[in-house]
């Protein structure tokens, strides 16, 4: 019954994206939403006028969403709604996140650490070797990455493959539904990517992949992720666009330099020049930059034997996760932060100095599990 409902309050508009999350975030869920259509003020005081009257009407939109459900569960289709344990935490925390997405794939979507991946659709030689190189020495530094972008023409589909060939996970947001592909000369990829990552959108099936919902679904790579890398960039483009919003969701952002002669750095070099985004030149300095060493030197202590301290010295954000595990063991870091408050880009130290610290150990799946 959720997932319905989530489907039909997605049916009520595309341009109040922030005013329909903040909807559901104060209902909790969309079932609670539909149960005040009627009185909808009295959970959101400053609903607009908009939302109250397509509220009101919202039943003549049933039969398609239940379509939709029908069609998803035919296709192996997941409909993650926002309070699902499934859903993109770092997305979740976004002002305008999406109500409901819809994924096929079988990656974790709260992997320890997620980079998106973005540029041009005019990728050249310089561009592709810079992709090629960086997830390649990535793969070394930081094996376990979730890497997201586009699926488009160019930077997007070279990251992808890259991340394919490197044994990364990789996910592919589209700005349509689940029921076609655009561009459709990618298929081979994307059959490729079912077994190592996934697509995801917040679109329906039938919908066309209009010029506005490539704008739209950058917030979502943006807001999937702890870092935006841009490789290639004209002086205008959607790679600008989903920096900027990274920026916007206090993400981090970097950028490869290129020639001040090339049309497809400069957007790149103007980014770095006005301080939008960190100059990278490798992924070991991307790495540095986001603390990520820790990984490496985790399982160089694990294969040395550190042995565990039998009283350690927990900080309070330490002693809130242990709280939680004994409560319920083995948990995802997605629901960790949910139930100890600790966002997910600060818990992943909070995690890693547990681990280090013989209190914790990361099992399959993304599990935590308290060591007894």
């Amino acid at each position: 019954m959720e997932s319905l409902n989530a489907i039909l309050l997605t049916r009520l508009t595309r341009f109040h994206l922030a005013e329909l999350a903040e909807l559901y975030r104060r209902a909790g869920s969309a079932t609670a939403v539909i149960e005040h259509r009627r009185d909808i003020r009295d959970i959101l005081p400053d609903a607009s006028a908009h939302l109250v009257e397509a509220l009101k009407d919202i039943d003549r939109l049933r039969d398609r969403a239940e379509q939709e459900l029908e069609y998803d569960r035919q296709h192996g289709i997941l409909p993650i709604c926002m309070n699902d344990e499934h859903y993109p935490q770092r997305l979740r925390e976004c002002p305008d996140a999406p109500v409901l997405l819809y994924y096929l794939g079988n990656a974790d979507l709260n992997s320890r650490h997620v980079i998106s991946i973005v540029g041009t659709r005019h990728c050249t030689t310089y561009g592709q070797d810079i992709i090629r190189s960086f997830v390649r020495e990535l793969k070394t530094l930081c094996p376990d990455v979730l890497i997201f972008s586009g699926l488009a023409y160019g930077v997007d589909i070279h990251a992808h493959r890259a991340a394919l060939q490197n044994g990364f996970d990789t996910i592919g947001v589209l700005a349509h539904g689940l029921d076609d592909l655009y561009p459709r000369t990618h298929r081979q990829t994307v059959a490729q990517m079912m077994k190592q990552g996934g697509m995801l959108t917040e679109y329906m099936t039938h919908t066309q992949p209009v010029a506005r919902n490539f704008v739209q679904r950058n917030r979502i790579v943006a807001g999937c992720s702890d870092a935006t890398l841009l490789v290639e960039s004209a002086s205008k483009g959607g790679g600008l666009i989903t920096c900027s919003i990274a920026r916007s969701y206090g993400r981090e952002v970097f950028a490869f330099p290129g020639s001040v002669h090339s049309d497809y750095s400069e957007g790149c070099n103007n980014l770095i020049r006005d301080n939008g985004a960190a100059l990278v030149t490798s992924a070991t300095d991307l790495v540095k930059a986001m603390g990520w060493e820790e990984d490496r030197k985790l399982a160089q202590a694990q294969q040395k034997g550190i042995e565990r301290t039998l009283f350690p010295h927990l900080s309070p954000e330490e002693n809130a996760v242990v709280h939680v595990l004994r409560q319920n063991n083995d948990l995802q870091i997605n629901l960790l932060s949910v139930r100890t408050g600790i966002p997910i880009s600060r818990l992943t130290g909070v995690l890693f100095t547990l681990e280090m610290k013989g209190v914790i150990r990361a099992m399959a799946g993304g599990c935590y599990h308290l060591l007894a």
